[in-house]
């Protein structure tokens, strides 16, 4: 299927995300250093939301780390609207999270913004095969910018984006056999793991 031709609405996207790494993050503060991503719910009050491991400032800023999701459109027509989803971004967040002595040992505590960065859908789903890798600027967050200062270069993330969408009349069997089934009975996943509100997913009627 070419994936460079892209329809106006999908019937099932698969997203393939990697958070390689962060670069120019100077300054850094005693603690760990992680990536919260979000992306976009069914209206713009929902998100889904993931995060990287943390790794220590200690440490070279390298994630590596690869997230995959697959999702079937669950709306009015059943399907992803393409014109909708151009209009979101992915959102990504720098996060720090402080080593706090307690009893003579060191613990973590809750987790201090310190930029974003964004790539809108319209990027990704234009790019030759709906394949974008690229340094994304990170801008300071107002108040949690410590790790970012006095930097000379701007701080940048590195991520790699996939999209691979299936054309409406190729899941129209499956979507008659689901009938009415609940969006996370639908095929949307994390990896290998169906998203829940036991996972780091805050919701998962995503893409509708």
């Amino acid at each position: 299927m070419n994936n460079m031709v892209s329809p106006k609405s999908f019937s099932s996207l698969s997203l393939e995300l990697k958070i390689i790494e962060a670069t120019n993050i100077e300054s850094k503060p005693r603690g760990n250093l992680y990536v919260r991503y979000y992306l976009p719910g069914g209206d713009k009050k929902k998100k889904v939301r993931f995060k990287t491991k943390e790794i220590s400032t200690k440490n070279d800023l390298v994630w590596n780390q690869s997230f995959s999701l697959d999702c079937c459109g669950m709306g009015h027509q059943g399907s992803i609207d393409i014109t909708k989803l151009k209009q979101e971004s992915l959102v990504f967040e720098l996060r720090w999270r402080k080593r706090v002595p307690l009893l003579g040992k060191f613990t973590f505590g809750g987790s201090e913004l310190l930029g974003k960065a964004e790539i809108a859908w319209k990027e990704v789903i234009e790019s030759p095969n709906m394949v974008l890798d690229k340094w994304v600027a990170i801008v300071n967050a107002g108040g949690g910018d410590r790790a970012l200062e006095g930097v000379l270069k701007p701080a940048k993330l590195k991520v790699e984006t996939r999209v691979v969408w299936k054309e409406e009349e190729i899941l129209e069997n499956r979507r008659v056999r689901m009938g009415r089934k609940k969006w996370d009975e639908c095929g949307c996943k994390n990896g290998h793991h169906h998203c829940s509100t036991s996972s780091t997913c805050d919701h998962y009627d995503i893409f509708l």
